[in-house]
C-alpha cells in the first residue's frame, strides 16, 4: 500500500469516527466518498444514507446531493437507504 492509499485509508477511518459521533460534516463526506468510489467501494445506498444523515442533521448541501443521487437509484435502493439511516439513529 501506497503512502497515497494510506493517507485515504487514514481520512475515511477518521470521517467513519467522526460520523459515528455525529458530526454533520463527516456525515456529508462519507456521502461524498460512497458516491463517488473514493477510498471505499462505490454505493449509491450507503451515499443515499450518509447524504440523509448529514441533512437531517443541517446541511442543505447534502439535501441538494441526495437528490441529485437519487435520480441514478431505484426505488428500492432508496427504500433501502431510508431504512438504513433510520437504523443508524436508533443506534446513534
Amino acid at each position: 500500500m501506497g503512502q497515497k492509499d494510506r493517507d485515504l485509508f487514514d481520512y475515511v477511518a477518521e470521517r467513519i469516527a467522526k460520523a459515528e459521533a455525529g458530526a454533520p460534516d463527516a456525515l456529508y463526506d462519507l456521502g461524498l466518498l460512497y458516491s463517488t468510489g473514493q477510498g471505499v467501494q462505490r454505493d449509491y445506498i450507503q451515499a443515499h444514507k450518509w447524504f440523509n444523515l448529514a441533512a437531517i442533521r443541517g446541511l442543505s448541501r447534502a439535501q441538494v446531493d441526495r437528490c441529485e443521487l437519487a435520480k441514478d437509484m431505484s426505488r428500492q435502493q432508496i427504500a433501502e437507504a431510508q431504512r438504513q439511516a433510520r437504523e443508524w439513529l436508533q443506534v446513534h
